[in-house]
């Protein structure tokens, strides 16, 4: 796992744009896979900024929340649009979001994980992490191995999502979401955190032991797993000057063009 622990969240943000925008470059019909939430919103104004060709893409989201339409103003669907989607050349075709509203939600659980190995598997996954360490809607004890399905959210997750929403009430209990093995499939996975509120989860992702109780911990076990992270979310890693030194020598390695 590489760490990078950079200044603040600007920077982190255009840190993560640049290794997106990499793999865009690199091989442009990447299949992205993509987050939601206030943590990746800069760095989707980054990529939006650095005017990319994203014609070829095919992305998948991570999850949504379940009773909501994509219409809903609060729904991933519309954050997706709304951040960054209405702002570059997609293909709204080659979109892929959980359906909110699916009847049938095993079925299309099960649908989203073939459209996934269809498309060749995710390329380049982005993720989050919640105050509880968990990645996706995989929430403190959720299996390390499962695939999309319909969970139930934790009351931490539900009031720190409440700041979306008029009330706390109107939070959904439960979201489709990518499973911790769907995740750990993906190629390259690059996980963001900032503030001193994710200090502890992102300590225990990177130098707790792997467990279900922090789900972000089985990042640990990925062979190309990138974590950027500012200064108050580093606060509570034992080794930063490790982290910081490591670091410098792979930015040096990239400027000699040896990675």
């Amino acid at each position: 796992m590489r760490v990078m622990i950079v200044k603040d969240y600007d920077e982190m943000s255009r840190e993560a744009a640049k290794i997106m925008a990499k793999q865009m470059k690199t091989k442009p019909n990447s299949v992205l896979g993509l987050a939601t939430g206030g943590t990746p919103v800069g760095t989707y104004r980054e990529l939006i900024r650095m005017d990319l060709d994203f014609s070829g893409l095919t992305t998948f989201n991570l999850d949504e929340y379940y009773g909501l339409g994509p219409d809903h103003r609060q729904s991933y669907h519309h954050f997706m649009f709304d951040n960054l989607f209405n702002h570059v050349n997609m293909n709204p075709e080659r979109v892929h979001i959980p359906d909110g509203r699916a009847k049938d939600v095993k079925a299309f659980c099960e649908k989203y994980e073939d459209e996934i190995k269809r498309a060749g598997g995710i390329d380049l996954q982005l993720l989050g992490i919640g105050r509880d360490g968990h990645i996706a809607f995989n929430e403190p004890g959720s299996s390390l191995t499962a695939r999309t399905q319909l969970v139930a959210l934790a009351e931490e997750t539900i009031e720190d999502n409440a700041r979306f929403f008029d009330r706390k009430d109107d939070v959904p209990s439960f979201a489709i979401s990518m499973g911790c093995g769907t995740i750990m499939e993906a190629r390259k996975l690059l996980l963001l955190a900032n503030g001193e509120g994710k200090a502890d989860a992102v300590a225990a992702l990177i130098e707790g032991p792997i467990t279900s109780q922090i789900t972000a911990s089985v990042l640990q076990m990925h062979p190309d797993a990138t974590v950027i992270i500012d200064e108050a979310a580093a606060s509570k890693l034992k080794r930063r000057g490790y982290y910081k030194h490591t670091d410098r020598l792979f930015r040096d390695l990239e400027e000699k063009g040896g990675r």
